[in-house]
């Protein structure tokens, strides 16, 4: 994401058509369609240490399409959201790959990558709703950013085991720059790991603007196989009101889905 001027550019898109925000941001087991496993632990058994990496023809054909989603709108990322890996630097070397994740910039040395962005589709207030109310419906939405890379010898495994462990050093926050830009985290917290992978680390990160205020966003990384898909989601209501917002699990679910 965009860093220190999400929040407003988020107000802006909201103003603007609700144009694509995100600039760097299986199978449910349960019904509120997040894991029994727990926090951040496995959710099915583990595939091989050694599995190779998916060519970059299926890696793009694994990746979501518009005909995958039942809600909203995919397409490619825009070159806005491709940024390299060498333009994003955290302050403590320890929360590299949470800043990494964040941004939507693959970690370690992948084979090959590809991204999609996804736009939830607009909510119809009820029609008993206030109108400062349906304003607010009309504004929750959710916007992500899905990063797809897939790794050689293990590459997977460990990208997973660095972004845990980053997690639990970096849980009282971090400070970043990306593309030039300064960015705080103020602080990290693991959430329930959604469904459908062989590991997944979920994490709500409390974004503090250039004005003080906070809001979340949400960051899951996940591994099927040897590929890595990491979902960074920004919702445009709670960009500007700063209340929590549940991670779509429904992209989640249709992207794990397709890796098999």
């Amino acid at each position: 994401m965009r860093l220190t001027a999400v929040r407003r550019t988020a107000l802006a898109a909201s103003a603007a058509a609700l144009a694509l925000l995100v600039t760097a941001c299986g199978g449910s087991s349960d019904d509120d369609g997040t894991s029994d496993e727990g926090k951040n632990g496995d959710t099915s058994s583990a595939a091989p240490a050694a599995a190779e990496a998916l060519s970059a023809a299926e890696l793009e054909k694994a990746a979501l399409a518009q005909a995958d989603v039942k809600n909203g709108k995919v397409t490619e990322a825009s070159a806005t959201d491709d940024i390299a890996k060498d333009k994003v630097k955290a302050e403590k070397a320890e929360c590299q790959a949470l800043a990494l994740a964040e941004t939507g910039v693959p970690l370690g040395e992948p084979a090959a990558t590809v991204k999609r962005s996804w736009t939830e589709g607009p909510k119809k207030p009820s029609a008993d709703a206030a109108t400062e109310e349906a304003i607010g419906d009309a504004f929750d939405l959710d916007k992500a950013l899905v990063t797809l890379a897939t790794y050689d010898d293990g590459g997977a495994e460990t990208v997973l085991a660095d972004v845990k462990k980053a997690a639990g050093a970096c849980a009282g926050g971090f400070a970043f720059t990306a593309m030039g830009e300064q960015a705080k985290i103020a602080k990290v917290a693991e959430d329930k790991a959604p469904g459908g992978a062989d590991e997944a680390v979920a994490m709500t990160m409390t974004m503090t603007g250039d004005d003080g205020d906070a809001f979340p966003v949400k960051v899951v990384v996940t591994r099927k196989g040897s590929t890595v898909v990491s979902f960074t989601v920004l919702n445009l209501a709670s960009a500007g009101t700063g209340k929590d917002f549940p991670f779509p699990t429904e992209i989640s679910d249709a992207q794990l889905a397709k890796l098999g």
